[in-house]
């Protein structure tokens, strides 16, 4: 673990007085920089984030992720105040699905049940029945009928994962993930070949060939808790390379290989969105309580109702 400079020490108190000035929890994902993990009092997927944020009592949160985590939060807490680092950190995903693109696509499935998934604008849940994380989506579309005729959005790779376990022949969106499409299976296996003992694994967001190589599909949570439980000494994993942060603090005797993405200049896959918020910019916000994440509230009040069911669903 790298050794903290004065500046990065003294960054971090200043955070920790802010914080306790403003009585404010400070959240972050595990595609956060290792940095931000580490200071925050809450870690983890979008499932973790959304269940701690429903029962917080701070009355400030500070969602160190991306735009859509702290709509969400928001949503589900609209009488606290929700700060986002940089308000720039949007989602490709929720980028490939427009609001009024995917109003159009469901009205014209009107017999359809529509499930989304959370990486999305509160303006598409607000259009949604059940929201659901790469952690509970496959349980959760399981609580239909085998026969029931389901719009899944908007990652088609989710949904393919999801109609190939199952069965089913959900209506697809046809959106995705700009990190996990560019992972490559032909480089993961060439991986293997130099680290023959190494068990994959893959985010089902990832494409259908990248998730054939898998000992493991799941989130980021259930790729972590696998790691610590599995007796393998070496890993490849193929989702965006902020989870070895947590992976190598609570499994150091094991060795994780980040899968690189096609492009060979680089050597492992990072989110550029998540990657906007810094130590910095989480102080500033701090100090200046800002940026604020607002949401309409006729949207946040349609948008509450399928989180709940998801939050529901995922508690039984």
């Amino acid at each position: 673990m790298a050794v903290e400079t004065p500046a990065v020490q003294s960054i971090k108190e200043e955070i920790l007085e802010l914080k306790k000035k403003r009585g404010a929890a400070i959240m972050a994902h595990y595609y956060q920089i290792p940095e931000i993990q580490d200071i925050a009092d809450y870690i983890g997927d979008s499932l973790a984030l959304a269940r701690i944020a429903a029962t917080l009592p701070d009355k400030v949160i500070v969602m160190c992720g991306v735009h859509f985590m702290g709509e969400t939060a928001k949503i589900l807490c609209p009488d606290k105040t929700v700060l986002e680092p940089d308000s720039d950190a949007g989602c490709s995903l929720a980028d490939s699905c427009p609001p009024e693109e995917f109003r159009k696509f469901v009205e014209s499935h009107p017999d359809h049940t529509v499930i989304s998934y959370v990486n999305t604008s509160a303006g598409v849940k607000a259009l949604t029945d059940v929201v659901v994380t790469s952690g509970n989506a496959l349980a959760i579309v399981e609580t239909f009928p085998k026969d029931a005729k389901i719009i899944f959005g908007p990652d088609r790779n989710l949904g393919n994962y999801i109609n190939s376990i199952t069965g089913r022949d959900m209506l697809l969106w046809d959106g995705s993930c700009h990190v996990h499409e560019k992972f490559s299976g032909e480089k993961i296996v060439d991986l293997k070949k130099q680290h023959p003992q190494a068990e994959v694994l893959v985010h089902p967001e990832c494409t259908a060939p990248v998730r054939l190589l898998a000992d493991k599909t799941g989130s980021t949570a259930v790729l972590l808790d696998y790691a610590r439980k599995s007796d393998a000494k070496e890993f490849i994993v193929a989702t965006e390379s902020g989870i070895l942060h947590q992976m190598c603090k609570e499994c150091p005797e094991k060795t994780f290989i980040p899968a690189p993405p096609s492009d060979s200049t680089y050597s492992c896959n990072e989110c550029a969105y998540m990657k906007l918020n810094t130590l910095e910019k989480l102080r500033d916000c701090l100090k200046n309580m800002a940026p604020e994440v607002e949401v309409d509230k006729e949207i946040a009040e349609r948008a509450r109702l399928p989180i709940e069911r998801m939050l529901e669903l995922s508690s039984r």
